[in-house]
């Protein structure tokens, strides 16, 4: 899988720490204590969501088809 970039929305939470969701990848819900770590989990959550469309054969959103086949075009 190539590599992608991929818009995630990062909010401060009540409680401490943040978290980033994406629109373009629905699904993807990720927290962490630091705006670090927040995305760090957030690109681990991204990958494992896109290989899980493809496991299981699921389509993936347009956005990420589209930055897929324009990682792959690059390689």
């Amino acid at each position: 899988m190539g590599e992608f970039f991929l818009p995630v929305q990062i909010e401060p939470l009540a409680e401490g720490g943040y978290l980033a969701t994406s629109n373009d990848l629905p699904g993807l819900v990720a927290q962490g204590r630091t705006v670090a770590e927040t995305l760090e989990t957030a690109q681990d959550v991204a990958r494992r969501l896109v290989e899980s469309y493809v496991e299981h054969g699921d389509p993936l959103p347009r956005k990420i088809r589209t930055a897929l086949k324009a990682a792959r075009h690059k390689a």
